[in-house]
């Protein structure tokens, strides 16, 4: 019921209905030219730059509970899932002389401390080196005043509009209408367009009920409760259907109904229902027209969105007529006529934030917390499949109560980034009683400097795409070692991550998939002893990203080796000239994402001389792309093949951010083979990994010789502390037809691996054959290779994620650290 910060009265559905007021005790484009075409909405709404409005926690599950505005109260979170001291930082990266904005929430009556360490190892596995932090002096260090603070999950568009126009509306009659695509119709009460005041409770709104269907509000203010009237009929999930609420004023008169767009054989979901009321409508007083979600009665001094809709929604318009059926269908196909106030046309500017208004008044919008664009409509024919080709055909946004692309927390410190700071990993600690957290963060050298021949590039957009992962294999053995290691993060992201926003890897509470990521809010997964898996192999460390790449960091740290870091920031921002002053540029463990022109970056690097070492597995496989208004936001679509958590709609393979074909690398024609000689080919569960065997010839010959300097095996890697070996979880290999150079040679090939490795998708044609033609068997391997570049240059591949986990096993004295220190070394000499 429509309960969740309102008093209400259902009325009746179906056919007319006698007006009933009843006492109630319920709770209360893509070019520079096009962006500057775009139109601006009317007015500037309190909020940051990144979003006009602030919407609260969505919690469909709990009953609404409204928190102050100021969010500076100590106590427990709205839905009790939230974790008590947690905090963010503005960015990920910073050069000396930037400026870091730090945001915590602490549900303690107490302060909290915090203080600067620089992150040499944030792996908590006590099988291995465990956390390694150093403290740094810092000017932010100290106590600082417990605050609650709440986040915002839920998307909406939301409009201003001048407080005359939905009173002239009442006076002279109105419709409401869009098309609907609902994704959720059994879920609680969804609002689809609504202008409601929440301080004086006068308002209008069109939403749909779980059995009920097309549902108009009416707010009649004071301590009234709201009036409902419903259609009666249930809606189909992903059935489109048009819907209005239309008002006559002449005969007191409310309406409310709904029409299939294509109606389904033996199903009864069409219907309108009508009720004269006994009083005359009041005034709408709001200055605010929402889509997607209403109001509640005001918290402070703004009323604060929420029953959010979860589907499609196309065409939403206002006029100030009633109109019948046939008036509606002219409305929604983009008629603009006499009596039409605003209609919105979702699909002009759709790589923007900006919602256009082609009605008389102009009454532009703006989306908060990133609706899905660029989606497929009621009028999708499937003729054109990119939005950029058939604009009537992608006039529809996708909506979710549990999108987020802001958490929109206070400040509580900042810190200037001091000249003299060392490049590399760090984090702000805090801690309040027997609460601990950690907010990693990476310090780069002043730009156009370096400070070593050695960049390490961090790989920041990957972080975020994994942000918050609620893992499907959480369980008992993970809780275990989050509760016992020294060190561990004690929350994960699968009993705690909603409230913050999960993954690109998990999906929305509609059941589509999560396709934005935001740094703009805790990331749970990035933070030190975070532990992602609980691997069977004894011993094994159940680490992925930021942490496994910290093996690196420690084994740089035990060789005396000097090192500068990047992240993936400053190669998307400065290209190639973030890399060129580097003599070697060495990646992670799964640089996973990648726009174009971080691409162009690295093969810009290659072409002037520079040496890249890939440590990885699966990377440069995924295309992302920016927002390009609001920073710190990405896209992936996941088009055909591929390993997917989930799969794009037909129709929706091409990014909203800037158009271009989303999915693989490998279906833009840039296979990770055009960057590191190798690419993914099989992946396993997470269970044994294997061991590279060294090929018989390289010893003897010249140009690879230098490779297994001291190395006296004819294998390596066959311990880890991820996997338990060097050659696992996602494995690479070489392919000439996909771009591996010619000249490149494979200096050691994996082996060992059990039946729980498989070949991706994109290798495979059918159950018995592959694309390249050869055996599974000859597929399911990683490549070690190495080839020269021009002007100098040189690449040097190890082709598995699980390789750096290798380098501390015997106190970082082993044959695959004796590799990497060769090819470092090698690498970084004039």
């Amino acid at each position: 019921m429509f309960n969740r910060g309102f008093n209400w009265v259902f009325t009746g559905s179906g056919a007319e209905q006698e007006q009933k007021f009843a006492p109630t005790n319920e709770p209360d484009e893509l070019t520079t030219k096009r962006q500057q075409q775009r139109p601006v909405p009317a007015k500037p709404i309190r909020g940051s730059q990144r979003h006009l409005v602030a919407p609260v926690a969505s919690d469909a599950s709990k009953p609404f509970q409204v928190h102050s505005p100021e969010d500076g109260k100590a106590g427990t979170g709205p839905n009790g899932c939230e974790v008590p001291l947690i905090g963010y930082a503005s960015r990920l990266s910073a050069r000396p002389g930037d400026k870091l904005e730090f945001k915590v929430s602490s549900v303690a009556a107490a302060p909290y401390e915090a203080k600067l360490v620089r992150v040499i190892c944030a792996d908590a596995n006590p099988s291995g080196p465990g956390l390694i932090e150093e403290d740094v002096p810092s000017d932010f260090a100290g106590s600082y005043p417990s605050r609650f603070q709440t986040t915002h999950l839920g998307s909406y568009v939301h409009v201003h509009s001048p407080p005359g126009l939905m009173q002239s509306a009442t006076q002279t009659g109105f419709t409401l209408c869009a098309m609907i695509q609902p994704t959720a119709p059994d879920k609680e009460e969804q609002v689809i367009i609504s202008s409601y005041d929440g301080g004086t409770r006068l308002g209008i709104a069109l939403g749909i009920l779980p059995e009920a269907g097309a549902t108009a509000l009416i707010g009649v203010g004071g301590s009234e409760p709201l009036i409902s009237l419903s259609v009666g009929n249930p809606m189909l999930a992903h059935s489109w259907y048009r819907v209005w609420c239309s008002y006559n004023p002449e005969t007191r008169t409310l309406k409310v109904g709904q029409d299939p767009v294509k109606p389904q054989f033996m199903q009864d979901d069409r219907g309108e229902a009508s009720q004269k009321m006994q009083l005359e409508l009041p005034l709408s007083t709001s200055d605010t027209i929402l889509i997607g979600a209403m109001g509640t009665d005001a918290s402070g001094e703004e009323s604060i969105p929420r029953l959010f809709f979860n589907g499609k929604i196309e065409s939403p318009a206002i006029t100030e007529c009633e109109l019948a059926l046939p008036g509606i269908v002219k409305a929604l196909q983009g008629e603009v006529f006499m009596g039409v106030a605003a209609r919105w046309d979702f699909s002009q500017c759709i790589d923007s934030n900006v919602v256009v208004d082609v009605g008389p008044h102009g009454l532009h919008g703006e989306t908060v917390n990133m609706p899905r664009r660029g989606v497929t409509g009621a009028m999708w024919t499937g003729e054109e499949m990119c939005w950029r080709h058939c604009s009537r055909g992608y006039a529809a946004m996708h909506f979710h109560d549990d999108d987020l692309s802001d958490a929109r927390w206070g400040t509580d410190f900042e810190w200037e980034v001091p000249a003299e700071l060392p490049s590399g990993a760090y984090a702000v600690r805090l801690k309040c009683g027997d609460e601990e957290d950690s907010i990693p963060f990476f310090i780069c050298p002043p730009k156009g400097t370096k400070r070593a021949e050695l960049c390490v590039l961090f790989s920041t957009f990957t972080y975020m795409v994994y942000g918050n992962h609620a893992r499907v294999d959480f369980g008992e053995k993970l809780q275990e070692r989050m509760a016992t290691w020294p060190g561990a993060y004690k929350y994960n992201p699968a009993t705690h991550g909603r409230q913050y926003g999960l993954s690109t890897y998990n999906n929305h509470t509609d059941g589509s998939g999560i396709d934005t990521a935001s740094r703009h809010r805790p990331l749970m997964t990035l933070k030190c002893g975070f532990i992602s898996i609980a691997e069977a192999e004894e011993g094994g460390s159940g680490v992925r990203h930021f942490q496994a790449d910290t093996h690196l960091l420690a084994w740089l740290h035990k060789q005396g080796i000097s090192y500068d870091v990047l992240t993936d920031d400053e190669l998307s921002a400065e290209g190639v000239e973030a890399l060129a002053p580097y003599r070697c540029v060495c990646t992670g463990t799964h640089p996973e994402y990648h726009t174009g022109g971080m691409l162009d970056a690295l093969q810009g690097y290659k072409a002037q001389g520079g040496r890249l070492v890939y440590l990885g597995g699966n990377g440069f496989y995924w295309r992302i792309a920016l927002h390009q208004d609001l920073e710190g936001i990405l896209e992936i679509r996941r088009a055909e093949g591929g390993i997917r958590a989930w799969a794009a709609q037909p129709g929706e393979y091409y990014n909203a951010f800037d158009g271009g074909y989303g999915g693989l690398w490998r279906r833009n024609g840039r296979a990770p083979q055009t960057v590191a000689g190798v690419g993914f080919s099989a992946q396993g569960t997470f269970g044994k990994a294997g061991f590279y065997r060294i090929a018989p010839d390289v010893r003897e010959d010249e140009r690879t010789a230098w490779i297994f300097k001291h190395v006296t095996d004819d294998t390596l890697g066959d311990t880890g502390l991820c996997a338990g070996g060097a050659a696992g979880f996602e494995l690479d290999r070489v392919d000439t037809r996909l771009g591996t150079p010619a000249h490149a040679v494979i200096v050691a090939s994996s082996e060992g691996h059990g039946d729980n490795y498989v070949l991706v998708p994109e290798e495979q044609l059918t159950h018995v054959t592959t694309e390249p033609g050869l055996s599974h068997a000859d597929l399911i391997k990683a490549d070690m290779v190495y080839y020269e570049t021009p002007e100098g240059g040189a690449v040097f591949s190890v082709g598995a994620i699980t390789f750096c986990g290798s380098l501390p096993i015997n106190n970082f004295s082993n044959s695959a650290s004796t590799v990497l220190y060769n090819v470092l070394t090698c690498f970084t000499a004039p």
